[in-house]
């Protein structure tokens, strides 16, 4: 029995969807390579391709069932009921970059904005597909702040549409040259300018 657990085709599907993440995460969806994915994996490409159609395929599956939760458990959900978005937001940006710094994140920067840099212009699913997640990600901190506003939290004036647009395009950015910069000093100086942008949201 356990051995049919552990060969069952979920089980196989969920090892190469993991596979693909890391290797398109080290290498890019261009450099990626299909051999690796299958190596890591401990499978073989007619199991890869029964679960999918090719290697355009498999992205898309990586962006809807890897990335997209991933960035929903880490950002989205611990807003979810915030009525302190700029308390909470600190807590969120700091355990991050920690954990980010930790896994190689410096190096290999944000999945999310990697895809959207290398395959948005070439590739318009790969596109709407990463904008389905900076979309539901805005449209999070939109909520929180809008609820931060009412709880007094937030200054009256502040468009909560705005705020939000530009702090995940901060974010974006900053993981971009913390990348390029590999300088873990660059990225926490980048994360104290933010916070300093919080606070002045502050009544």
């Amino acid at each position: 029995m356990k051995t049919t657990a552990k060969r069952s085709p979920e089980n196989t599907r969920g090892k190469i969807l993991q596979a693909a993440f890391d290797e398109f995460y080290k290498n890019g969806f261009q450099g990626g390579s299909l051999n690796r994915i299958v190596d890591e994996a401990r499978t073989t490409k007619g199991a890869l391709f029964h679960h999918f159609k090719g290697k355009k395929d498999l992205g898309y599956a990586v962006v809807r069932e890897v990335i997209h939760p991933h960035f929903k458990q880490q950002w989205s959900d611990p807003l979810a009921h915030s009525t302190d978005p700029i308390t909470d937001l600190k807590r969120i940006f700091r355990q991050c970059a920690k954990r980010e710094i930790a896994n190689g994140g410096l190096v290999h920067g944000c999945p999310l904005n990697n895809l959207a840099q290398e395959m948005s212009p070439l590739d318009e699913k790969f596109r709407k597909s990463l904008e389905k997640i900076y979309v539901a990600w805005r449209e999070t901190v939109a909520a929180a702040f809008a609820r931060g506003i009412k709880a007094g939290k937030v200054r009256k004036d502040v468009s909560p549409r705005k705020v939000a647009a530009f702090i995940v395009a901060a974010q974006a950015g900053m993981a971009g040259t913390a990348k390029n910069a590999q300088n873990e000093e660059l990225l926490l100086q980048t994360g104290q300018a933010l916070f300093d942008y919080f606070d002045s949201l502050k009544p």
